[in-house]
């Protein structure tokens, strides 16, 4: 018998490790629920809900493949190991499999596991499945990590020409077992239940995952490159969250990319070629992970970064994270994450960046706000985000680019769709005056809209001079 352990990667078709499986021997598929680990991971109620809803209509694809589904509780990870063990002596299994996954907690786990499970006579079975290479196959001359995504892009093009990774083949259906399925829970102890608005706009299964990306490739991809930071905009796959919890897999995704474009990914439509780069830019970001493990274990991945003088402002974090800091673009797009469990790739960096350098608050600590809130929150990709825009880690932004909110406002979402859409408080004022209240001097009669908590310009020159205080930033500006 064979144990098929689901993670984050909740779907039967192009599944490298449920393949594995079935055509190994009858199998059974397994899930574990685990909210102490999710709590200390900061998992948002949102994506615990995404993942119990996907696991449920995982349950009915799995049912039309004759797989039973079992629910078993390992609260923390390190129960992982006799949690499994016991299920497997239970059930005379012979091998378990898994795709991996990246994290230096994910790499202890499986590595438990495998042990308890080499000493009952058990093989542990993982493949690569999440990504589109093995971390540690994609390295420098020298033999390292790659630090800069361009150099790391193009050896992944070189290998995508010599290599294009295939999609796997849903299984045909096995013999019924003897085995019941148990109920997938409706919620997880200390998660709430987000409201019924948030999860309308991510209805959970494989059949939404890709209706989303087949008309994201008839209809937007062309446009992607010149459409994508446009906020107001329906210009983004609005697939994270598919990816994050395994709904779909990148493969799929690269395949319908190509299938738009000719089968080209570095030329042709300009459009196509801009979003595989992102699918590499996710790449990228689980390859890091892996080559620096101090990344997953909230470090900076520029030691020398360690020793900035981040401010304690605990009032101006807290009206960042509520959206009260009187400039509309930070505004707005906070209420978007708080109410939606998502937030616009553009103004992810906007607002991270004045978190990190017009606040000069440290960058964890938006880190584990949008996990905390993030439906797609994936560790990987949100480290690296925030490490870019606090310039604190690789491939980073200088930490001379602070981008200015008003002109990112203006440039972005130029008359104001947005900032309408999630601040009904400044609806009445025009596509001038919308993206800065303030130089209006206070007599724009809006009672319930804050003042700006800091002047740009003169946060943006403590930000510079506190980063010119660390020994290796001191020449940067100049070189």
């Amino acid at each position: 018998m064979q144990l098929m352990w689901f993670r984050t990667d909740l779907r039967v078709q192009d599944n490298s490790a449920l393949a594995a499986a079935m055509s190994s021997g009858p199998t059974v598929a397994l899930y574990l629920i685990s909210p102490a680990q999710w709590l200390a991971h900061d998992d948002a109620p949102s994506k615990v809900d995404f993942w119990l809803r996907n696991l449920k209509s995982l349950a009915g694809e799995l049912g039309k493949l004759n797989v039973p589904l079992l629910v078993r509780e390992a609260d923390d990870w390190s129960a992982a190991p006799q949690v499994i063990g016991e299920l497997c002596q239970q059930l005379q299994i012979s091998t378990v499999h898994v795709n991996e996954e990246y994290g230096v907690h994910e790499s202890r786990r499986d590595q438990g596991v495998a042990d308890a499970l080499d000493t009952l006579g058990i093989h542990f079975n993982s493949q690569l499945d999440q990504i589109f290479f093995k971390p540690g196959s994609v390295l420098t001359k020298s033999g390292t990590y790659f630090q800069v995504y361009s150099q790391f892009r193009k050896v992944c093009y070189q290998r995508l020409h010599s290599a294009l990774p295939s999609v796997i083949a849903t299984p045909k259906a096995q013999d019924p077992l003897a085995i019941n399925s148990d109920a997938v829970p409706e919620q997880v102890p200390g998660f709430a239940t987000p409201s019924d608005t948030l999860r309308q706009l991510w209805p959970a299964g494989e059949a939404e995952a890709r209706r989303r990306m087949d008309d994201f490739a008839a209809e937007q991809i062309d446009f992607y490159q010149s459409a994508r930071d446009f906020p107001a905009k329906p210009g983004t796959s609005q697939l994270s969250a598919y990816l994050a919890a395994g709904v779909i897999s990148p493969r799929q995704c690269l395949h319908a990319a190509l299938a738009a474009n000719q089968g080209e990914f570095d030329s042709g439509n300009i459009g196509v070629v801009t979003w595989i780069n992102e699918l590499l830019w996710r790449e990228f970001y689980k390859h890091i992970l892996v080559g620096y493990p101090r990344v997953s274990m909230h470090r900076a991945f520029r030691p020398e970064t360690e020793a900035l003088a981040w401010r304690d402002a605990p009032q101006e974090l807290k009206a960042w994270q509520e959206g009260r800091t009187g400039l509309p673009i930070i505004d707005a797009a906070m209420r978007q994450l708080l109410a939606t469990g998502w937030m616009h790739n553009r103004l992810r960096m906007i607002v991270a960046m004045f978190l990190t350098k017009n606040l000069l608050i440290d960058w964890r600590e938006g880190e584990r706000f949008f996990m905390r809130h993030l439906i797609d929150g994936d560790l990987a990709a949100n480290n690296g985000g925030w490490q870019w825009s606090s310039s604190t880690g690789t491939d980073s932004a200088p930490y001379f680019r602070i981008f200015n909110p008003l002109s990112q406002s203006q440039k972005f979402d130029p008359d104001g769709r947005f900032l309408r859409q999630w601040l009904p408080e400044l609806v009445g004022l025009n596509k001038t005056n919308i993206h800065n209240p303030a130089a209006m001097g206070g007599l724009f009669g809006i009672a319930d809209y804050p003042a700006p908590i800091v002047d740009l310009s003169k946060s943006r020159a403590r930000a510079l001079a506190a980063f010119k205080s660390l020994p290796h930033f001191a020449g940067e500006e100049a070189s």
